[in-house]
């Protein structure tokens, strides 16, 4: 009994925000000083280290769960599926809807019971619930959806990741030029052919590295000093990527039982580019291999970094023809991995 994925969708936000936008911004440093550079030359490293150009950012009267609705439809229409049949709706963000030019999160109730309320759905019995696990929380989502499924207490699921990213970051912090907003949405159905989840593994490092992701005041130390933004520490996060990630894609890779030659695609959470490339790399290096060309695709550049929806999202412009230089086909091995705040990290291999 496998889980297999019969439908796909995202919603791409209209708002496209080039690194121009920022020109005018007032960038701080940690003390609240201006920082030297000036903003080009700020948004000149950005693109050099993460490759971002442009960003999406959702329009002023739309919240997450508006944009994990969107998403939502268009995975099931690409299934073809009753909504109604659906038993669980399984929602993976992390700040929840916050309306353009306010500061409050609104949790209650959860985006998944939003979603299938606008989605019209009738069946009580369909579950919905909120999965917050950093920007893993999408992988996480589909290992749990992959779980209820094998182990009779679901048919099928819905597994939505959505974030609007540009409400919580601190103007004044220059690692808000990161951040984007996007949703992605993906259902996995019981089936009994050879596609479907074949390995999975998660982890939770928290001892020392819970805070490399947290919510802290803003650089500008004239700001309300209660309200909390977004806030990383980049070179720490950098290090513990590729000390553990690529430990863990291996696990889950040797546990699927698939070779490292088996691999067609890898889809990454679209972190930083420079940052993936080093996982990657360091992966292929476990197994004394050199990176295979094409093996993971990147949108970073034009869609930024929008947490929880960038597989699921990624994952529909491959398998819908939109990436022209990537491809999923019947049969291929796709490793999907993801780091995030927690600092959470996890993978798992599926067999198209």
């Amino acid at each position: 009994m496998n889980s297999k994925i019969i439908g796909v969708g995202n919603y791409i936000p209209s708002q496209t925000i080039t690194n121009v936008f920022f020109d005018k911004h007032h960038f701080l440093d940690q003390a609240g000083y201006v920082l030297k550079q000036d903003n080009a030359t700020i948004a000149s490293k950005l693109k050099e280290i993460t490759g971002i150009e442009e960003r999406r950012y959702a329009n002023s009267n739309q919240v997450t769960s508006d944009l994990g609705f969107l998403a939502a439809q268009s995975a099931i229409t690409d299934s073809g599926i009753d909504p109604e049949t659906l038993d669980y709706i399984i929602f993976a963000h992390n700040f929840g809807d916050v309306q353009a030019g306010t500061i409050q999160s609104d949790m209650v109730p959860s985006l998944a019971s939003r979603v299938k309320h606008l989605l019209k759905i009738k069946n009580n019995f369909c579950v919905a619930y909120d999965v917050l696990f950093g920007c893993p929380g999408w992988v996480e989502g589909m290992i749990q959806a992959n779980a209820f499924i094998k182990s009779g207490i679901a048919k099928r699921c819905l597994v939505i990741g959505a974030e609007t990213l540009s409400r919580v970051v601190d103007i004044h912090d220059r690692d808000s030029m990161i951040y984007a907003d996007g949703a992605g949405a993906a259902i996995l159905e019981i089936s009994d052919d050879e596609s479907g989840i074949k390995s999975h593994i998660s982890g939770s490092f928290t001892l020392h590295e819970k805070d490399y992701l947290h919510f802290g005041k803003s650089y500008n130390n004239d700001n309300c000093p209660s309200v909390r933004y977004l806030k990383m520490d980049g070179k720490k996060i950098y290090e513990f990527a590729l000390l553990n990630v690529p430990g863990a894609m291996q696990k889950c890779l040797d546990e699927s039982g698939y070779s490292i030659n088996d691999l067609t695609k890898i889809i990454i959470h679209q972190a930083n580019e420079k940052m993936d490339e080093a996982i990657v790399k360091r992966f292929y290096k476990i197994y004394k291999t050199e990176v295979p060309e094409n093996i993971m695709p990147m949108v970073i550049h034009k869609l930024g970094n929008s947490s929880v929806a960038t597989i699921p999202s990624l994952l529909k412009m491959i398998m819908k023809g939109e990436l022209p230089e990537h491809s999923i086909k019947k049969n291929d091995i796709v490793l999907f991995a993801s780091v995030g705040a927690g600092m959470n990290i996890n993978a798992f291999v599926y067999r198209f």
